[in-house]
């Protein structure tokens, strides 16, 4: 589905009349101006699938917060929200098809920010455990009278550590832990568990912890939810397996101006293409 159809970005003669009009000059940066007028980035035109390739510093993470904050989409994990953010999101323009939609962003410090949540977790899990070990021992040889009422819970635990085991007894009173897998097993769960259907999803680098597998497995997936389940997506990536992707509108950032091409035209593609042709007798051994 398509309902994001366009952004237009503030041009350098809008950022040049807005930060002429300004009377702060104790900031050191102005961001996120200059940065995507400097790539001659004024204009994304989506589809389905959509996709902004480039190196460092050429402004996909920026374009993707700047996307966000138009729609309002949901996210989970902080930014770099300059002083001036909020006064270049109101210059952009956006165009939509149809109802809205939910909108969410999704980034690599998200899926990190998962897999340690699942750790501490598991670790707080693990500490209880040792304690409960000490309390099974405590409530079960001591010799405890109830004298009140709030003794009650004394009581009830005391009885339960006489008829269980300690394993059982700490099973009964801890849940279990968190089931913990690899990081790529955990990235790629990350996703697919919050991409649903029918919505705009923003995806930053989602190839980071994932294995090529994992990648084309990731890809797979997109496109389906595409296909099948109405989804609307702009991804920024590196990964050649997310570059291929059927359909997928690509805007090369490291071009100047930004130019859309075919995945098999990208730079860094390419170096991909010509290392493994120069290591071609090596791998058919």
């Amino acid at each position: 589905m398509l309902y994001l159809e366009s952004i237009v970005f503030p041009d350098p003669d809008r950022e040049f009349d807005f930060l002429l009009g300004q009377k702060r000059t104790c900031y050191d940066s102005f961001y996120p101006f200059k940065v995507l007028s400097s790539r001659g980035l004024e204009r994304l035109d989506f589809e389905p699938l959509t996709i902004l390739c480039g190196g460092n510093g050429t402004g996909k993470t920026t374009a993707l917060n700047v996307i966000a904050e138009c729609l309002g989409g949901e996210r989970q994990s902080a930014y770099n929200k300059s002083n001036f953010f909020q006064d270049y999101v109101d210059l952009c323009r956006i165009s939509t098809r149809g109802p809205a939609v939910p909108c969410r962003i999704l980034t690599s410090d998200d899926v990190f920010d998962y897999m340690l949540d699942i750790r501490t977790l598991n670790e707080g899990i693990d500490r209880k455990r040792e304690d409960l070990f000490e309390e099974y021992l405590d409530a079960r040889y001591s010799r405890f009278q109830l004298k009140s009422i709030e003794d009650y819970e004394h009581l009830k635990k005391s009885n339960l550590a006489k008829s269980k085991t300690q394993s059982r007894f700490v099973r009964h009173m801890l849940m279990d832990n968190a089931p913990e897998r690899s990081n790529g097993e955990s990235a790629f769960l990350y996703f697919t568990q919050r991409i649903g259907e029918n919505g705009i999803y923003l995806l930053d680098e989602p190839e980071n912890s994932l294995s090529p597998a994992r990648q084309m497995e990731l890809a797979t997936f997109l496109e389906d939810s595409v296909r099948f389940f109405g989804c609307q997506f702009i991804v920024s990536t590196h990964s050649p397996f997310l570059l291929a992707m059927h359909d997928a509108k690509i805007y090369d950032l490291d071009t100047n101006p930004v130019s859309v091409k075919r995945w098999t035209q990208l730079a860094h593609v390419r170096a991909y293409y010509r290392f493994f042709r120069e290591h071609q007798s090596e791998l058919e051994d």
